[in-house]
């Protein structure tokens, strides 16, 4: 599925300008790395993550999970990783007016690492959620409807312009690899199992599928 397949290549640049976020702001916490290079990773995440990749996940395929294969909105895979888009969201305005302008004093400096820390490692996890599990087995529910197909929109002038500073950034910050993050497939291994997700067998298995599991 064509959608699916350029949400796949935007998770890989995605991925990598969060190291480079961290590398960033470590130098700026210092005052080593020109502020303005602040406003360009909010870009990159506001318009290029936020705003296009989110989107499109939210309003084309999650709305196709739930209208045609009848997955459900307010629990499981698609509740967990949309309530992950808000808390992302949230956590990026937090860090807006310390990007912007630069930590003023160690404590805003510490302040700053703190939320990048936490914004990186929650959407590095949820990145592995969504290429391991919803993308994978989202896209064999709908071909189950006849959905071989679903719409995409190429990105608007100013999402496409954070999309190149992303890259740029990339090549500017050598990424940051957490050391302290375990990441990987599957849900066992996402941070919304177990409190909003009790993970896909139990949220999107049928009956059929269960009988099936235990034929075997």
């Amino acid at each position: 599925m064509k959608l699916i397949e350029s949400l796949r290549a935007e998770h890989a640049l995605i991925d990598p300008v969060l190291g480079a976020f961290r590398t960033y702001v470590e130098r700026l916490a210092t005052g080593a790395a020109d502020v303005a290079d602040g406003g360009a990773f909010l870009r990159f995440f506001a318009l290029f993550v936020g705003q296009f990749h989110d989107e499109r996940e939210e309003q084309v395929l999650f709305e196709a999970l739930v209208d045609v294969a009848e997955l459900p909105r307010e629990r499981g895979p698609i509740h967990a990783i949309t309530q992950e888009h808000i808390e992302l969201n949230a956590c990026l305005r937090r860090m807006a007016p310390l990007l912007e302008r630069g930590p003023q004093t160690d404590d805003e400096g510490q302040r700053l690492r703190s939320l990048a820390t936490h914004y990186t490692q929650v959407l590095w996890r949820h990145i592995d959620a969504e290429n391991s599990v919803l993308y994978v087995e989202g896209e064999e529910r709908l071909a189950r409807y006849g959905i071989a197909e679903l719409p995409d929109r190429p990105p608007s002038a100013a999402e496409a312009a954070a999309q190149a500073e992303g890259a740029v950034l990339l090549q500017r910050y050598p990424p940051l690899h957490d050391l302290t993050l375990t990441r990987g497939d599957g849900c066992y291994l996402c941070r919304a199992h177990g409190r909003s997700c009790d993970g896909l067998e139990a949220e999107w298995w049928s009956e059929l599928e269960w009988d099936d599991f235990h034929n075997r």
